[in-house]
């Protein structure tokens, strides 16, 4: 049975009550001992520098008006077979507070259970229950949690569902358990919801701090909007800032609460956060741009005595003098590499052994490199590349290139640079 087949009216939820907290009109609901309501906490566009949506949560108190975690509660639902009920409980709590909420073009994040998804009759009463707060779907983002499901194909063909209703979809977690790659090819999100394990990884590892942004990257080349949970200080809100996310979610820039946000304090902790990137990033610049001079000067020679008619073993040798060098070699104008490596230090003939494979590189073909094409396309000027993994030894490396002629033949000067210590954020 679709969904458009279940859409049909239910009457206004019975048993919810008012409550005041703070001023602000809440509705909470009693199941069994627990009495369940919702708080938001807001989900921010870093570029627009606001909040844009609402992620809605439960929460719980039981009859001592002790709190009880809402996994503590969806844990003993599943336990007794009732998490469908639980979680349009829960939904239907967070929409009728969402209503009262008072914005006007925001989102609500919805967490939903996948098999709540594939459920004709949950469908059915979340459909019904827009109808009668007059909101329409396109406010609605319906976060798949992460959880398997028996039939993927199944849940697949229910989210289309929704998206073709106008919903909008998010993967939720991505990188932890079955939320990965393959489901985004599957599940086809708007919006992709980074775990907070792996911005806590990348906090605290320079290997993951290096992955993040060439995995926002991958997602928006895929077509999906990033969104990084889990933001809980400004370094981390540094990362989500370099990494390109879309979107933050976390303490650092709004806690969970029964009423909206403050626009003119999210501005202002965004506006000093983004200005406090800009000032760092620029930093690193300058250092970079310091750190590389003596090699620019000493590789701008080598490329001038090249053109003179010296031998490319002559003109490197104060280029690879320098403590981080690592190699020269010359490309053809079509970005064959004539001649082997010029390496200076034995130390680093050594590091090479266990790259022994690779180590011979006459003949080699380096048209796809980033030093080829830019040198080729704008001759006679110094290119730097960003930070690589060097096929030569796997290790981070920068590459500086010039296309000149020498003789009557056009050839790039490439010279490696080992960039292992770069500062990352």
């Amino acid at each position: 049975m679709t969904i458009a087949q279940q859409d049909r009216t239910h009457s206004a939820p019975h048993g919810f009550d008012v409550e005041m907290t703070s001023g602000l009109q809440r509705y909470s609901v009693q199941h069994g001992e627990l009495t369940l309501t919702s708080v938001f906490q807001p989900i921010f566009s870093l570029s627009h520098m606001r909040a844009v949506g609402y992620e809605g949560l439960l929460r719980a108190r039981d009859a001592l008006d002790r709190t009880v975690s809402a996994l503590d509660v969806f844990g003993e639902a599943a336990r007794l077979g009732d998490v469908l009920h639980m979680d349009r409980l829960a939904q239907t709590l967070h929409l009728e507070n969402f209503k009262v909420l008072g914005v006007e073009h925001e989102w609500l994040f919805l967490n939903v259970h996948p098999d709540a998804l594939t459920d004709p009759y949950h469908a059915a009463a979340l459909l019904a229950n827009l109808r009668r707060l007059d909101l329409p779907s396109r406010r609605i983002v319906l976060e798949v949690l992460e959880q398997g499901a028996e039939d993927l194909e199944r849940l697949a063909d229910s989210v289309r569902q929704f998206r073709e209703r106008g919903f909008l979809i998010a993967l939720d977690d991505f990188g932890a358990g079955h939320s990965n790659v393959e489901r985004i090819w599957q599940l086809n999100p708007d919006i992709v919801k980074l775990d907070r394990i792996m911005l806590s990884h990348a906090a605290h590892r320079a290997d993951m701090a290096a992955i993040l942004p060439g995995l926002v990257t991958l997602l928006h080349e895929a077509g999906k909007l990033v969104l990084i949970e889990g933001v809980e200080t400004e370094h981390e809100a540094q990362m989500a800032l370099a990494c390109n996310a879309d979107f933050v979610q976390g303490f650092f820039f709004g806690r969970p609460s029964p009423g909206a946000v403050d626009a003119e304090h999210a501005a202002v902790c965004i506006g000093e956060v983004t200005e406090r990137y800009r000032e760092q990033a620029q930093a690193r610049e300058r250092r970079k741009a310091s750190r590389l001079a003596p090699y620019l000067r000493a590789f701008e020679r080598a490329a001038e005595r090249l053109a003179a008619g010296e031998s490319l073993e002559e003109v490197c040798w104060n280029f690879l003098a320098l403590d981080h060098a690592a190699r020269c070699f010359l490309l053809d104008a079509k970005g064959r590499q004539a001649g082997r490596n010029v390496v200076l230090r034995a130390d680093r003939a050594a590091r090479e052994t266990r790259f022994l494979p690779l180590v011979d590189a006459q003949g080699a073909s380096w048209l796809r490199r980033p030093y080829f094409r830019d040198a080729i396309n704008a001759p006679e000027r110094v290119h730097v590349t960003r930070p690589y993994l060097s096929i030569n030894e796997a290790l981070p490396c920068v590459t500086l290139s010039v296309a000149t002629r020498v003789g009557e033949k056009t050839c790039v000067l490439c010279g490696d640079i080992d960039w292992e210590d770069e500062e990352r954020f």
